[in-house]
């Protein structure tokens, strides 16, 4: 659960320490006084998107931190060589200049790596969560989020790519005559072009290692022969390898009186045979050393054959023949386009048939899961104070897609006796609202996340409906923490922990401030959001009985 909360420099927050118990947590103040501020900032620990908008004005940067308590051995800690602590340290710190700096627990990490782990640990619910149930595209999602056919979802994916390939190659021959003449023309010509050429796997590597010899061969003569004089001496002069060994003989002469002088002369022995080594190395290479201008001019003609064929088909020798080997390729399957289609399309035959088959028991196993989903929806709206609704799955099979063989769309009915019609045709503010929360409310049995925010998903909703907004709510938060930006009295009512965020001026700044409420601050609190600026006895008197 998230335990703390620390925002320095967002937007009108100078600085703030928030703390949020167990249970239900309501956060409440008037418009604009920055309850949104708020849940951004937990979203930036989320690893959502920061902008450098967020900074408060006159500042280089902004930061959150955020400690989570008794956070489950997650399998990102190990993933990620982070060091797991059941209480998580989270930190984000957001630049003017766009850098972003995260750590969990001390270690630094990515933004999209810590994205990964947010999603572990908190769902934010706002008001597009409401929108996006109007739009049919996302039904599919909800209904699998609910459903526990992932493995069947596995199978099937994997055949659809397997038929997808096939009809990709079936269109590639699926072409007009003139068209099929032209590409073996141009294959034939590739394939001429290249095999005449006679390629060797990495020659073009060879040819120029050895042409950068050659264009040296002057000067790397020259060095060979110093070096093989400067070993072996010369009619003036003795060479290094001479000079070591009479060193190493002088040093064996007197070895036996002292020991030091005799680990001294082992070692000089040791570089004695390594100089007379390194001299027998370099005469052979010298003996072994050929230059001629006639096979210099032989590379460069070899290489520019190479790489006028490097500028068509490839950057070395490796894909020049590789590239060569999918052209003949593909001129066989042209040449005999007939035989191979017929393959094809007996292969896509067979894997299309099992592709249906998986779809089939994807939608097999998805509509005994709509039942269950609409149950337990309908069971939830009731208690939301829609006892009339009636809730569907509406399935339409479709040609096989990446997501199966269906398309589902939830259909609904707010009103008895009015006919099921799809849910944007017919759910209000306030009744797609209460939808919602039913929907999370199902979903999170199947989310380990531990909290839950919802940020003004009661618009639109009010009186009795609002009462049974607050009680589901609550109700949920008797499992999970319950974060939730409100404006209304009967949601605020029955928090657990209820903090206040107000809005002031000091030398010319907007200042927020976050403030946990007592009894009476609470009282004063839904008396302004029952009454508005004029808080009376009655007004005051209606927040002590809803908080009773």
């Amino acid at each position: 659960m998230l335990s703390l909360l620390h925002i320095e420099n967002i937007a009108v927050i100078e600085c703030a320490d928030i703390s949020f118990d167990q249970g239900f947590n309501v956060l409440t103040g008037e418009t604009g006084a920055g309850k949104s501020i708020v849940i951004d900032a937990i979203s930036a620990i989320l690893g959502q998107r920061a902008y450098r908008d967020m900074i408060r004005t006159g500042t280089s940067k902004a930061s959150v931190r955020a400690v989570f308590r008794d956070v489950p051995e997650l399998g990102w800690f190990e993933e990620q060589g982070v060091e797991y602590d059941p209480e998580t340290v989270i930190q984000r710190e957001i630049y003017l200049d766009g850098k972003n700096v995260c750590r969990v627990n001390g270690s630094l990490v990515s933004v999209s790596i810590l994205h990964k782990l947010g999603v572990q640990l908190i769902n934010i619910h706002g008001q597009h969560d409401s929108a996006a149930l109007f739009d049919e595209e996302n039904h599919l999602n909800f209904l699998d989020a609910f459903a526990d056919n992932q493995e069947l979802y596995r199978e099937y994916q994997e055949i659809y790519q397997v038929v997808s390939q096939l009809r990709r190659e079936i269109a590639k021959l699926s072409m007009d005559e003139g068209e099929k003449l032209r590409r073996m023309e141009s294959l034939r010509f590739q394939i001429d072009e290249i095999s005449r050429a006679n390629l060797e796997p990495g020659e073009d590597e060879a040819l120029e290692a050895r042409r950068k010899v050659l264009q040296n061969a002057e000067k790397l003569s020259d060095a060979i022969n110093e070096g093989v004089e400067c070993l072996y001496g010369s009619d003036d002069t003795d060479g290094a390898a001479s000079l070591m060994a009479q060193a190493e003989r002088a040093l064996g002469r007197i070895a036996r009186y002292d020991d030091s002088l005799a680990e001294l002369h082992e070692r000089v022995k040791d570089l004695m045979y390594q100089v007379q080594d390194a001299a027998e190395d370099l005469r052979d290479s010298r003996d072994a050393f050929a230059y001629s201008a006639e096979e210099l001019e032989q590379i460069e003609t070899r290489l520019d054959t190479i790489h006028r064929l490097r500028r068509k088909y490839g950057a070395t020798c490796a894909d020049i023949l590789e590239y060569l080997a999918n052209a003949k390729e593909e001129l066989d399957r042209i040449e005999f386009a007939d035989d191979y289609m017929e393959r094809l399309k007996k292969k896509l035959r067979k894997a299309e048939k099992e592709a249906v088959e998986k779809a089939e028991a994807l939608r097999a196993s998805r509509k005994e899961t709509a039942a269950m989903l609409s149950v337990r929806i309908l069971d939830e709206l009731r208690q939301l104070d829609m006892p009339k609704v009636q809730f569907e799955c509406v399935f339409t099979e479709i040609e096989l897609s990446p997501t199966g063989a269906d398309a589902v769309a939830f259909y609904m009915s707010a009103n008895a006796g009015e006919a099921l019609k799809p849910m944007s045709k017919v759910a209000s503010g306030g009744e797609l609202a209460r939808i919602m929360l039913a929907m999370k409310n199902v979903l999170a049995e199947k989310d380990s996340v531990n909290t839950l925010i919802f940020d003004e998903v009661d618009t639109g909703v009010s009186g009795r409906a609002a009462q049974k907004v607050a009680q589901k709510l609550r109700s949920v938060a008797r499992t999970k923490q319950v974060l939730c930006v409100t404006h209304l009295p009967q949601i605020a009512a029955l928090a657990n922990t209820h903090l206040l965020i107000a809005k002031s001026e000091r030398d010319g700044r907007t200042y927020t401030t976050v403030t946990p409420l007592d009894l009476e601050g609470r009282k004063a609190e839904l008396a302004r959001i029952i009454g508005g600026a004029v808080i009376t006895e009655t007004t005051l008197k209606s927040a002590e009985e809803m908080l009773q």
